[in-house]
């Protein structure tokens, strides 16, 4: 599941409690009791999945 800190939040990674989720990028974390806790309690928001560089190509571009 993707998730962003809550701003002016850092939460600490259940994997490594020196290891931040911050407020300016979402993170692809495992679906653990931990994770829900810190959903539930509002210090994490669900973050939208956020792609590469994928872009479309220009109009016209084709011809």
């Amino acid at each position: 599941m993707h998730v962003i800190a809550a701003p002016g939040h850092q939460v600490p990674k259940q994997e490594d409690p020196y290891t931040y989720i911050g407020d300016t990028e979402s993170v692809d974390v495992p679906d653990t009791s931990y994770y829900r806790r810190r959903l539930a309690a509002g210090e994490l928001l669900t973050g939208k999945k956020t792609r590469g560089s994928a872009k479309e190509p220009a109009k016209g571009a084709d011809q």
